[in-house]
Formats: structure tokens, C-alpha cells, sequence
């Protein structure tokens, strides 16, 4: 196989490692690292400067079974299904496919999200309406939690980040992961919580971090379970 370093250089492979891989060549790096993404269920190598491409490959190939257990670990790509259940903010809905036009809708009395239009479009449509969703309640939450330390958030936009699940700007302004609405209750009461310190305190300090855990108890639970699980949120593409 061959593998493809980010330089748009070939490290020409002959074995069948059984998986994919993505290769850093960094100038900086001391020594090879292997590592798992997670959110794009694919191995990482990274190579330094002086690295041969035999002691490249012969690291893969040492590494080879390990490789595989984690990436079997990781969930499979889905589509989100009818009759499927999934968490929003924090309450389970099942997904019921309707025939009705213009029937999309959220049921929080009895737990059922309606998707109209064509079952073929069904993955499309929960995920627009997901990300409305996400925005109303971000864009609420932020609000109210802003006001708590006499801040303004000026707005909020809903994104399909990879990198970081939310920001915050300069400006007051806030984005947010639309996968961070399948996330539990107190995870997203987190994230809104850090992201709202930062109008007032734009770095990781200590500051920060007091008001962040006086502004949500659960503070730490849900900075653990992000690190622990986040990866489980990338499921859905």
C-alpha cells in the first residue's frame, strides 16, 4: 500500500497493514509516534526529520495489531434511522419517519421527532433539524448564562467543526458543534459555561477555570466525559 504524507511526498509500504493511515512529517518530532484519531477513525504516524523509510515502516508494522484493536474499538460511521432513539440536550426522542409534508418536528411531550419528507432523505433532514435546534437552545443558554456575570453575547452560529467543540471570539461571539446537542445534559451545560468565561477571561487561567466551575457544578464531569466519549459524537457524519 501506499501511504501519503500531508507534504504530498509517498512512503511506498510493501505489506498489508489491513488499515489506512494519515503520516505527519514533522522537523520538530524526535522520534516516530503512532497514534488513533478517533473522529476520523484512521492512524496517525508521525516522522521526523531524519527518519528512514525501513525504520518508518518496520515501526507500522511492529504496531500493526494495535493499530487494529483501537481502530475496532471506535464506532463505525451511521446515518441516523427511522424508529432510532437518540439524546437531545439531554432527552431521549425516537425517530419516526412521517409521510405527512411539512410534518418535521420535535413532540417533547411524547419523546418523538417527526421527519417529513422522503425516507431516502431522512440522515439530511434530522441532521438540519438538529442543527436549528442547537442553535435555539445555544444561543438561549449562552444568554442566560452570560447575563449571570454581566456579560453580552452577541451571536451564536452552529458549525460542523472537527478540531474544537466550540469558540469564542474577541467579539463576543460564540460557535458551537451541532454534534454537542446528542451530548449528555451536563456536558452541554459545560461547554456553554467555558465558553461564556471566555467573554470575560480569554485564556485558561486560574480565573477562568473558578468562574467557569462557579458557573456549572458538573464542571469537571463533563470536561471528563468529552475526553473520555467525545469521539462517540463523530459517529454521525
Amino acid at each position: 500500500m501506499k501511504i501519503t504524507l500531508l507534504s504530498g511526498r509517498i512512503f511506498e509500504v510493501d505489506a498489508d497493514l489491513g488499515f489506512d493511515m494519515k503520516v505527519v512529517h514533522s522537523n520538530r518530532s524526535r522520534r516516530l509516534t503512532l497514534r488513533i484519531d478517533k473522529k476520523d477513525r484512521i492512524a496517525v504516524l508521525t516522522i521526523p526529520k531524519y527518519c528512514s523509510r525501513k525504520k518508518a515502516v518496520s515501526f507500522v508494522e511492529s504496531h500493526q495489531d494495535w493499530v487494529l484493536d483501537n481502530l475496532r474499538k471506535i464506532p463505525e460511521f451511521r446515518k441516523f434511522q427511522n424508529n432510532e432513539e437518540i439524546s437531545l440536550f439531554g432527552k431521549t426522542y425516537q425517530i419516526v419517519h412521517t409521510d405527512i409534508r411539512g410534518n418535521t418536528r420535535l413532540d417533547r411531550k411524547n419523546k418523538i421527532l417527526y421527519i417529513s419528507g422522503s425516507e431516502e432523505f431522512l440522515h439530511r433532514r434530522v441532521k438540519d433539524f438538529i442543527k436549528k435546534l442547537a442553535h435555539q437552545e445555544f444561543e438561549k443558554r449562552s444568554k442566560d448564562v452570560a447575563e449571570k456575570i454581566g456579560k453580552t453575547v452577541h451571536n451564536v452560529c452552529i458549525k460542523d467543526t472537527k478540531s474544537r467543540w466550540a469558540s469564542c471570539s474577541t467579539l463576543n461571539n460564540i460557535n458551537y458543534s451541532w454534534r454537542l446537542a446528542l451530548a449528555p445534559e451536563y456536558v452541554i451545560r459545560y461547554i456553554v459555561a467555558h465558553e461564556v468565561s471566555h467573554l470575560k477571561h480569554q485564556d485558561h487561567s486560574a480565573y477562568f477555570w473558578a468562574l467557569v466551575e462557579y458557573l456549572e457544578k458538573d464542571a469537571n464531569k463533563g470536561k471528563e466525559w468529552l475526553t473520555e466519549n467525545g469521539h462517540s459524537l463523530y459517529m454521525y457524519k
